[in-house]
């Protein structure tokens, strides 16, 4: 029953049975299938197709609305009985940081802690925030602004620059705080609404938007614009500090979180990785 209400919480987030079985790792005739058991169990429509899409009904709404937070807790306990028994912690991270310096961060962080056991997972940061949220991570390492997270506890535990990255890295006649066009982050991403209110003050305009920073510099490398990106995945493709624009001493920077339930945070384990990640994330270059 729990795999399948946890099919039906996955297919509301999605709208398809193509995503949700890619999410859950299983076929689509899988949901459909789990799907079809509720249905029959509760003895209510609780999808409706619209062509490819797929809609919650009024039941479907309300059974997801009052199950969530149950599948939520059920998760969490299964995390801190089995994981956290065994020393293990289990960590979704902004894409954009594991793959720039994210890995000598969790060396260093591995060296102090040998005894704990990490699992890796490369997220954007709004999915990591969704699945600390219904129990499938224990701690994420995202960007972006804090405000709306009240139901998570969250502790910055590093201001990474952003750089601009000028386009085809040709000599750029440019004064910080002149008006200038980039590519940039899209808005649906973690980092966005974080400095897009320093872009605004330092004039600095979105003229294209992409899903992933190491796109936006690839971009500026081929000649497409220039690119605003933060300083690790510039660093990370070989791009010469000499060559960029940065902008950390403008006060643009982008927010790095080290984010968890609140009941998962005050664990003794979680603790000392917070400590440890929190030590180290300023110094990593």
């Amino acid at each position: 029953m729990i795999e399948n209400l946890e099919t039906l919480i996955a297919l509301s987030k999605t709208g398809t049975m193509m995503e949700t079985s890619t999410i859950l790792k299983i076929s689509q005739s899988a949901v459909s299938k789990r799907i079809a058991a509720l249905e029959r169990y509760y003895d209510r429509a609780l999808i409706e197709r619209h062509g490819r899409r797929v809609v919650l009904t009024h039941h479907g709404t309300r059974l997801v609305e009052k199950v969530t937070p149950l599948v939520s807790e059920l998760r969490s306990v299964f995390l801190e009985d089995n994981a956290l028994r065994k020393g293990k912690i289990i960590l979704g991270v902004s894409e954009a940081i594991l793959a720039s310096w994210g890995p000598r961060l969790f060396a260093q962080v591995q060296r102090e802690l040998p005894a704990v056991e990490f699992t890796f997972h490369a997220q954007r940061s709004p999915i990591v925030l969704d699945r600390l949220r219904s129990g499938e991570y224990m701690v994420g390492i995202c960007t972006g602004s804090s405000d709306a997270d009240t139901d998570l506890q969250s502790e910055i535990v590093r201001l990474e620059p952003m750089v601009i990255i000028p386009s085809a890295l040709r000599s750029l006649d440019y004064s910080i705080g002149e008006e200038l066009d980039v590519i940039t982050i899209e808005s649906r991403s973690g980092a966005w609404a974080s400095i897009e209110d320093d872009m605004r003050r330092l004039k600095l305009r979105r003229l294209v938007s992409l899903e992933s920073f190491f796109t936006v510099a690839q971009m500026a490398l081929a000649g497409f614009g220039h690119g605003l990106v933060p300083a690790g995945v510039a660093k990370t493709l070989g791009v010469a500090p000499s060559k960029v624009i940065a902008l950390d001493r403008e006060g643009l920077n982008r927010p790095v979180r080290f984010v968890a339930r609140k009941s998962m945070f005050s664990q003794p384990l979680v603790q000392s990785f917070y400590q440890s990640v929190s030590d180290h994330a300023a110094k990593v270059s």
